[in-house]
């Protein structure tokens, strides 16, 4: 699939450009190149459960830290 873009009449080079920018985005084409850069192996159902499960309580954990003034963005240094 390829994406087209003419030079209307009186259009600069910017607007063109950002006309093939948004293009691009909407096809999904970038999207679909950086999923394709590494090779992701399929995971079976319960490990994805498994992994939701483990991703839920650590935003918990850092959302309660945070709220304390004890979390990763808490502004303190060590």
């Amino acid at each position: 699939m390829s994406i087209k873009v003419k030079k209307r009449k009186g259009e600069n080079f910017i607007s063109l450009l950002y006309r093939f920018n948004r293009k691009i985005k909407r096809s999904g084409v970038l999207r679909e190149a950086k999923k394709r850069m590494f090779y992701q192996k399929e995971l079976s159902k319960n490990q994805r459960r498994k992994s939701a499960l483990y991703r839920d309580k650590k935003r918990k954990e850092i959302e309660e830290l945070t709220k304390y003034g004890h979390g990763p963005f808490s502004g303190r240094r060590k």
